[in-house]
């Protein structure tokens, strides 16, 4: 899959995530990178920044946070391009709600993890 498909796939996840939620999301980009950081070759996606859920009255003129989507590791892990599919999206809901402020435990119990 190219880079531009998965791309694609990518803007097609958050174009699923309920309108009153994206609506509340702030201050945060998404990207697509091809490969994660060396320590963690398989990770499939990462936030960085400040939740919303943290963000009180010094929160301002602060840089977004960032949300990667990998495609290296979703492409090795996954067989067929339904299942690429399947795991971009899981993998874009799951930043986004650290974005809101949703831990691992609670996104893994909800069968995001």
């Amino acid at each position: 899959m190219t880079r531009e498909e998965f791309e694609e796939l990518v803007a097609e996840a958050l174009d699923r995530i309920p309108p009153e939620l994206t609506r509340l999301m702030d201050n945060v980009a998404v990207f697509v990178e091809d490969e994660p950081p060396a320590e963690d070759p398989e990770l499939l996606g990462l936030y960085e920044g400040t939740p919303l859920t943290d963000r009180g009255e010094w929160y301002a003129g602060v840089l977004p946070d960032r949300i990667t989507i990998y495609r290296g590791p979703t492409l090795r892990m996954c067989e067929s391009r339904e299942d690429v599919v399947a795991e971009t999206e899981i993998t874009v809901v799951h930043e986004v709600a650290h974005h809101f402020g949703i831990d691992d435990e609670r996104l893994h119990a909800l069968g995001y993890g």
